[in-house]
């Protein structure tokens, strides 16, 4: 049975994409396939997923990408600490905090902010558990925050931090009907859009209605309304 297989990195939310294409492919299932973000390129070109949600930096060799969108970046802290009471933060305010820098971190940076931890988690879910255990904080994209979402820990942006963008990525080779598909999907195209589409064949003409004759009234010979005699006299 063809099905359409699509991966997606930690934090990327593609519910709404799949519930209209169950809407306007129901006889084709979507598979979800969720993967680590260090793996998404990899799972695309092993051809395990036909295609995937994933972040920047991206290997495009072999590789199309289209943008989606780009995320707020946050910092996590717990929700005694002073950055939160603030509504938004700058790098230069986590001068004094040792900041976590795990090792799946898809923000790239030129430099890192606050002070460096001893060693790197192996994870964000890891660098989290630091974090609530009052080691540090960490900075993410907004949807992992919500993702590790924590009672006692809590989230704020950071104002000039670098962003992470989330891309739709397939093999250059491999732009099928289903995946034209659901790019159409991602990129709001309505379910009439042609594109992607087969063509149909055009509509019938319809002949146009033929309206009955009116009946024709009799027409009297001799033509005009008929004359009255006239009345005779009585004697």
């Amino acid at each position: 049975m063809t099905s359409f297989r699509l991966a997606y990195v930690p934090g990327a939310t593609p519910a709404k994409w799949v519930r209209t294409w169950a809407e306007r492919m129901p006889e084709v299932p979507l598979t979800l396939v969720p993967v680590e973000a260090a793996g998404a390129t990899g799972l695309i070109r092993a051809r395990e997923a036909d295609a995937a949600l994933l972040r920047s930096p991206i290997d495009r060799d072999g590789l199309h990408a289209i943008p989606l969108y780009t995320e707020t970046t946050v910092v996590v802290v717990p929700k005694d600490h002073l950055i939160a009471a603030a509504d938004e933060v700058s790098t230069a305010d986590l001068a004094d905090d040792v900041v976590l820098h795990p090792l799946d971190d898809t923000i790239e940076w030129t430099s890192l902010p606050g002070r460096p931890a001893v060693s790197r988690p192996g994870t964000t879910a890891d660098a989290v558990e630091l974090v609530a255990a009052g080691v540090g904080v960490l900075v993410v994209p907004q949807s992992l925050a919500r993702l590790h979402h924590r009672r006692d820990l809590t989230y704020r942006p950071v104002t000039d931090a670098p962003q992470s963008s989330v891309a739709l990525s397939w093999l250059e080779d491999e732009t099928t009907d289903l995946m034209e598909t659901f790019i159409g999907i991602v990129r709001g195209r309505t379910v009439n859009s042609t594109r992607g589409r087969p063509p149909q064949a055009p509509a019938e003409r319809k002949r146009p209605e033929r309206k009955p004759a009116a009946a024709k009234k009799p027409v009297r010979r001799g033509g005009g309304a008929p004359k009255r005699g006239k009345p005779r006299r009585r004697s």
